[in-house]
C-alpha cells in the first residue's frame, strides 16, 4: 500500500510506503514509485494529518447502549448502586446483545481505534454471557482491530459465592488480563482480594489491571499493596492501575513517591480523563518518569453514564481539557497518549513515550496502524474533531468515511477489494446491528 499526500503528526507532506504490515519507507510527497500491481492499493491522503491509530486501553464493550434509543439515567451514585442498576437493565435491548457490543466496536474502528483493551464483566448474574459477547465482537472484527479482553469482577470478588470459578473459566476461554476493583472499599478485604487477583495472574500467565476509585489515603494504601505484590511476584511491566485519580489528590510528596514506585516497577496507568475537581496527575511528568500512560473511553452511553460516543479523538480533547492544558505541545502529547501511549500498554514491544515532545509511531519499521484525520495542526484536529477519517490496520485499509469494511478474506476470497469499490458497497447488507452514517455523496 502507498499512502500519498499525508502529514505525519502535522509535519511536512510525504508519501508513506507500507509493506508487510509495517511502514517501509517515508518518501517526499509525490516521489514514491510503485508497480502497476500496487497502484490499485494507493490511498490518497488529500493533505490530511497522519497519526498512529488510536488505542483504547479502558473500555467496557460489554456495557453499552450505543445505537439504541436514548434512555434516562436511573442509577444512584456509588459503584455498587451503579452495578446494580446495570444488572437490572443490561439485557433489555431490542436487538441481540452481541450485536449491540459488536456495533459499538464497529463504531470505534470507524473513528480510528484499532487497538482495544476491553473489560468483560464476570459475575454470578451474567456468568460468561457478557464475556462471550465481547469475544464474539473481537472475532467478528479481527481483521480491523486487535482486541484484548479482561475478565473483570465488577461486583467484587468476595461479596457473592461463585465469582472466582467464573473468572477462571473466562481466563481459560481466552481472557488475557485479570481485573480487580477497590480492594478496600468494595470487598473490604484487600489482602484476600489481591491474593486472588495476583494468584490467578500467576496461574494463567496473564496481566493485572486494578480499577481504583478509592479516595485519598485509602487509595494510596491499596496502590502500595499492589506495588508490593508486583515486586514480590516479579510482575514488573504486567500490572496497570485504572482511574486511580485520587493518587494525585493527596500530599504532593506522597504523589511523588507513588509516581516513583510506578516507574520503578513499570506499573502502567490507564485514565479515562475524568473531571475530578481536584489535582490531576501531571501527564508530562508521568511519561518523563518512564510510566506507560494510556487513555480509554470507559463505559459507552450505558447504565452507568450517558456519556461516550466511541470516538477517541473526543476523549483526547477531554484529556487535554480536564488537565487544563493550553500549549500545543501538551495537547499533542495527549494525542500521543491516546495512540502510542496506550499501544505500549497492550504491547510491550511498542516503545513507550519518552516525554511530552515524543511523537513516535510513523517511522520506517513501525506497525502500519494509521488514522488520517483532517486539520491544520494536531491541536486543531483535537479541537475540531472532524469526521473525515481513513483507517489502516496492519497495513490494510479497514475503514473510510465512518464505514468499516468487512473482512476481505470472507468477501473477496483473500483478494483485496478493487479500488473502485466504495465503502457503502462493501458494507454488509442485511446485517443486524447498528448501521453507521453512510459516506457523503
Amino acid at each position: 500500500m502507498l499512502i500519498t499526500n499525508v502529514r505525519p503528526w502535522g509535519g511536512d507532506t510525504v508519501d508513506l510506503e507500507v509493506r508487510e504490515g509495517k511502514v517501509a519507507a517515508v518518501h517526499p510527497a509525490g516521489t514514491a514509485v510503485v508497480s502497476s500491481v500496487e497502484t490499485g492499493r494507493a490511498v490518497d491522503g488529500r493533505g490530511r494529518i497522519a497519526l498512529p491509530a488510536f488505542t483504547d486501553v479502558h473500555v467496557h464493550l460489554d456495557s453499552t447502549r450505543i445505537g439504541l434509543p436514548f434512555r434516562e439515567h436511573t442509577a444512584s451514585p456509588g459503584v455498587w448502586n451503579m452495578m446494580c442498576n446495570d444488572r437490572e437493565n443490561w439485557r433489555d435491548t431490542p436487538i441481540p446483545y452481541k450485536d449491540v457490543v459488536a456495533g459499538t466496536l464497529e463504531r470505534m474502528i470507524a473513528r480510528g481505534t484499532t487497538r482495544v483493551r476491553s473489560y468483560a464483566q464476570v459475575d454470578v448474574d451474567c456468568k460468561l454471557e457478557r464475556f462471550e459477547a465481547v469475544l464474539a465482537a473481537k472475532e467478528r472484527f479481527a481483521h480491523a482491530a486487535d482486541v484484548e479482553i479482561m475478565a473483570f469482577p465488577q461486583a467484587g470478588l468476595l461479596l457473592e459465592d461463585g465469582t472466582v470459578p467464573l473468572l477462571e473459566e473466562a481466563l481459560r476461554a481466552g481472557a488475557t488480563t485479570i481485573g480487580g476493583i477497590d480492594p478496600c472499599q468494595l470487598d473490604r478485604d484487600p489482602v484476600r482480594h489481591l491474593d486472588i487477583v495476583f494468584g490467578l495472574a500467576e496461574k494463567y500467565g496473564v496481566d493485572v489491571d486494578i480499577h481504583l476509585h478509592e479516595p485519598g489515603h485509602l487509595g494510596v494504601f491499596s496502590a502500595e499493596l499492589v506495588f508490593e505484590r508486583t515486586r514480590a511476584l516479579g510482575m514488573q511491566g504486567r500490572v496497570s492501575l485504572s482511574h486511580a485519580y485520587e493518587l494525585a489528590n493527596v500530599h504532593p510528596d506522597v504523589t511523588a513517591r507513588l509516581v516513583e514506585q510506578m516507574a520503578e516497577l513499570d506499573v502502567a496507568w490507564a485514565t479515562v480523563a475524568p473531571a475530578t475537581g481536584g489535582t490531576q496527575f501531571d501527564l508530562a511528568r508521568m511519561t518523563e518518569a518512564g510510566i506507560r500512560v494510556g487513555l480509554g473511553e470507559d463505559g459507552q452511553r450505558d447504565y452507568w453514564s450517558p456519556y461516550g460516543n466511541c470516538d477517541m479523538l473526543d476523549r483526547t480533547w477531554q484529556l487535554a481539557f480536564t488537565h487544563r492544558l493550553r500549549k500545543d505541545r501538551l495537547i499533542e502529547h495527549c494525542a500521543a497518549i491516546a495512540t502510542i501511549g496506550g499501544a505500549s500498554i497492550m504491547d510491550r514491544t511498542v516503545q513507550r513515550l519518552a516525554g511530552p515532545d515524543d511523537r513516535p509511531g510513523l517511522a520506517p519499521g513501525d506497525r502500519a496502524d494509521i488514522v488520517l484525520v483532517d486539520g491544520e495542526t494536531v491541536t486543531s484536529t483535537v479541537m475540531d474533531r472532524g469526521t473525515d477519517r481513513t483507517v489502516i490496520h496492519d497495513g490494510r485499509l479497514v475503514a473510510d468515511r465512518l464505514v468499516v469494511f468487512p473482512d476481505p478474506s470472507k468477501w473477496f476470497a483473500g483478494v483485496a477489494p478493487p479500488a473502485n469499490v466504495t465503502p457503502d458497497a462493501l458494507h454488509e447488507p442485511g446485517r443486524p446491528g447498528l448501521p453507521l452514517r453512510p459516506p457523503p455523496a
